[in-house]
């Protein structure tokens, strides 16, 4: 069965915002965060486990000026259910861009 690969693009500001929500067992295989500022900033990157409980993936971790780090490579990936939420938080508004790429409805 093929899988349906699916990419989301948003930029992080200084409130917590949404990158996407599970709407089955989703595959994330790639989180990129790049600093566009040219200060250094500090980024979140968590799921709200159900909606509710938040788990992350990377706390306050510090990106240089004008550099970006990846979240999920080499082969690493994580699963989302149905309902979590993949977040993310900078330290300064429209500081960062991210990129994930996601394998939608995991097939069995």
């Amino acid at each position: 069965m093929a899988q349906d690969f699916t990419r989301y693009a948003v930029q992080a500001t200084n409130s917590a915002g949404t990158v996407f929500t599970a709407n089955s067992n989703d595959a994330v295989i790639g989180i990129r965060v790049a600093n566009i500022l040219t200060t250094a900033i500090t980024v979140d990157v968590f799921v709200s486990v159900g909606g509710s409980t938040t788990r992350y993936i990377v706390k306050s971790l510090s990106i240089p000026p004008a550099s970006s780090v990846e979240l999920v490579a080499g082969g690493a990936k994580f699963v989302m259910q149905s309902s979590d939420v993949l977040k993310v938080q900078a330290s300064a508004a429209d500081a960062a861009d991210v990129y994930v790429s996601v394998v939608d409805a995991i097939s069995a």
